[in-house]
């Protein structure tokens, strides 16, 4: 089944781009067809970290948003990640409803996943209930407690916003944290999580147990996706 992933929080600094990052490594050692794209203009980071398989889009006009339904024209069995910058959910939400995305999507067997990655801050929750009241009931939400920014979702799991999102079915995942050392390698050279687990040879490498951590935290995302209807 295909699926359309739009990687969003509308906060900056809550880690929409890691989530797309590793969703992207996801498809990939599955072998699953996926094609990705990156909305912000500052960093461009999921496209600078997987380029073979993103490519920038703007989201302030239809035109550059119809390039995302465009892929499943060329693919109609393949997954889409939208890494979503921050600030972007109104015009998100216009070209999803001028053209009655959503029915399209269920129409053509597509299901529709929009993730939203939370630090551990209230408008992080603030931002969930704005989600989940703009789309209603039909796609899927599924709540990224990203334990690389918060270490204690309290608010969130005593929130209303919860409550609604759970009344449609929403999947609460936690992302796990990678060690700070080695996401600030990995980063620095631009590197892909498959590279940063594979390459010993380059002087970019890391070294075998940071190695190790990746390859442990890629893992134990995994294991969370496989429940995911991806």
């Amino acid at each position: 089944m295909a699926s359309i992933n739009f990687i969003g929080g509308e906060k900056g600094g809550v880690g929409k781009s890691v989530t797309a990052r590793v969703l992207a490594q996801y498809f990939i050692d599955k072998g699953l067809d996926f094609t990705g794209f990156d909305t912000d203009r500052s960093h461009h980071s999921f496209n600078r970290f997987y380029a073979d398989f993103a490519s920038p889009v703007v989201v302030d006009s239809f035109e550059g948003m119809d390039l995302i339904f465009a892929a499943f024209e060329d693919n109609p069995q393949q997954n889409v990640i939208v890494d979503l910058a921050a600030q972007t959910s109104a015009p998100l939400s216009r070209w999803i409803k001028d053209a009655g995305l959503l029915e399209l999507f269920a129409d053509m067997g597509i299901t529709v996943n929009f993730w939203h990655v939370m630090d551990d801050g209230r408008d992080a929750v603030d931002l969930l209930s704005g989600l989940v009241d703009s789309y209603g009931p039909g796609p899927n939400y599924i709540v990224v407690q990203n334990h690389g920014r918060g270490s204690n979702f309290v608010l969130l799991r005593n929130s209303h916003a919860l409550q609604k999102a759970e009344a449609y079915g929403a999947h609460v995942i936690e992302l796990p944290h990678l060690h700070d050392a080695s996401m600030r390698k990995i980063d620095q050279h631009n590197t892909s999580f498959w590279k940063a687990v594979h390459d010993r040879e380059s002087q970019n490498s890391l070294g075998l147990l940071e190695r190790q951590r990746v390859k442990t935290w890629l893992k134990n995302c995994y294991q969370v996706f496989d429940r995911l209807p991806l």
